[in-house]
């Protein structure tokens, strides 16, 4: 997200006069404005609203209404915050251990973006054990930027690719079938909807359906 507008702090400050210093409101909008020190803080913090519906006590219906209007944070930004702290705690909770309050520390964190990079590449089959383990430490150690992050994932990919074609070509025949599903229960829906085809013809699109997902579901 980078630093904050001086009117999105103003906002943000004007919001937090007469507030309890101890609630998780106040401490929420506290953790906005040490954003560019540590993200860590404000994702900790946006992990307990979101988990307890908080946001509901102070008149927000949702929690991207919540983010969006009283803190001045987009969705994606939000998700990406709650996603990243949340693999910190379930993954690397010696790390959340670490101080990061001194401002002059503030370069040694790693962003959100890089953290978050890091989470996908550990869901990815393509990234072995100590090709993540690599990754991670030019995250935790070196503090490299999500772009070297991604373009290192890229890398590891294709490498991946040219050592294994073959798995690489299953990958994207499953890939195709899985945009294709996709497309033929969208088509389905709407002529559904708008009833455009008969009722057999709509039943044999869902049997070519359930015959893709199974097909995808063997190769697995």
């Amino acid at each position: 997200m980078g630093t904050l507008r001086t009117r999105s702090l103003e906002k943000i400050e004007h919001r937090m006069e007469g507030l309890d210093e101890n609630s998780v409101r106040y401490r929420v909008l506290q953790s906005v404005k040490n954003f560019k020190v540590s993200w860590m803080d404000l994702g900790q913090a946006l992990y307990a609203v979101w988990k307890d519906k908080l946001y509901r006590d102070w008149g927000y219906l949702t929690f991207d209404a919540y983010t969006s209007k009283e803190i001045g944070i987009r969705k994606d930004t939000a998700v990406k915050l709650l996603k990243s702290y949340y693999f910190l705690e379930k993954e690397e909770p010696q790390y959340l251990q670490k101080d990061f309050n001194d401002v002059s520390q503030g370069a040694a964190v790693p962003s959100y973006e890089a953290i978050n990079a890091l989470r996908l590449a550990k869901n990815k089959k393509e990234i072995g054990e100590e090709d993540y383990a690599a990754l991670k430490k030019n995250v935790f150690e070196k503090g490299r930027d999500v772009r070297d992050i991604k373009k290192d994932i890229t890398a590891l990919i294709r490498q991946r690719e040219e050592l294994d074609p073959a798995e690489a070509r299953e990958k994207r025949r499953a890939s195709t079938v899985r945009r294709i599903i996709s497309t033929l229960k969208t088509l389905k829906n709407e002529v559904q909807t708008s009833k455009l085809l008969p009722v057999n013809t709509i039943k044999e699109i869902s049997s070519l359906i359930d015959r893709l997902e199974a097909e995808v579901g063997r190769k697995e």
